[in-house]
């Protein structure tokens, strides 16, 4: 690890309850290698009690720290500061766009979890994706059995919601069901689910993207929710045509 010290200063988004949003400013001594949130927990540790924001995981699996750092989607666990400032340099930290702000860096990502289950993205994996001692081993339960295991989800996806933030169409159009869900949708047997195919036919569905892969490109775990979206159109694409096969 780097041991010299650098100077920046955070520029945070505060916004409690109706007030208007404004800026604050926190100036602290870092190390280049430490990451954005580590700067943001000493801020509140040592200079503002009353600074809002969301963590846990710190090595980016479950996806609770994401934010705007300097107007980019990121995952502030895993962002570098010596990768979005220099010494003597700023910091501007955001909540994510297109969800409602909670408080100061905090949103609210109840639209992106009952949207996953309208496209039905639950919860559970198949068993043959758990390792042999998920279950069974010193009186732990057994995993739930499946008669057929069909990969029901994206493993991948820890649903952060940053590729929703990014997403230019959700930006002006908040129905349109959004990238990390059309991507859920992939994985599933569309020519078994008249149900999800109107969904992902409807006005507000998969045609409503515009190919910007701006999802993709904030992606922190490499679900590719571009190239999904761009894979459910070939599979709509196909299935539209073997029903107007058939109804000849």
């Amino acid at each position: 690890m780097n041991s010299k010290k650098w100077t920046v200063t955070y520029i945070i988004h505060r916004q409690k309850a109706d007030e208007e949003k404004h800026f604050d400013r926190f100036t602290l001594e870092v190390s280049p290698d430490e990451f954005v949130l580590d700067g943001i927990e000493r801020i509140w540790a040592y200079q503002d009690r009353s600074l809002t924001f969301r963590h846990a995981c710190h090595h980016s699996t479950c996806g609770a720290c994401g934010m705007l750092v300097n107007g980019v989607e990121k995952l502030t666990c895993i962002t570098a500061i010596r990768d979005v400032t220099q010494d003597g340099g700023t910091i501007r930290v955001e909540p994510l766009h297109n969800f409602p702000v909670v408080s100061d860096l905090v949103v609210d990502l109840a639209p992106l979890y009952a949207r996953m289950d309208e496209v039905n993205a639950p919860t559970v994996m198949p068993v043959s994706s758990l390792p042999d001692s998920a279950g069974g081993i010193d009186g732990t339960p057994e995993p739930p059995k499946f008669d057929n295991e069909p990969i029901l989800r994206l493993i991948d996806c820890i649903e952060c919601g940053l590729c929703i933030s990014a997403c230019p169409v959700q930006a002006t159009n908040p129905d349109y069901l959004g990238p990390a869900i059309i991507a859920a949708a992939h994985l599933h047997d569309l020519g078994k689910d008249t149900e999800l195919c109107n969904l992902l036919e409807g006005e507000d569905g998969v045609w409503r993207c515009h190919s910007a892969f701006e999802c993709t490109a904030v992606c922190p775990s490499n679900v590719e929710p571009a190239w999904r979206i761009m894979e459910v159109r070939k599979e709509m694409v196909k299935l539209n045509f073997q029903k107007l096969l058939h109804s000849e």
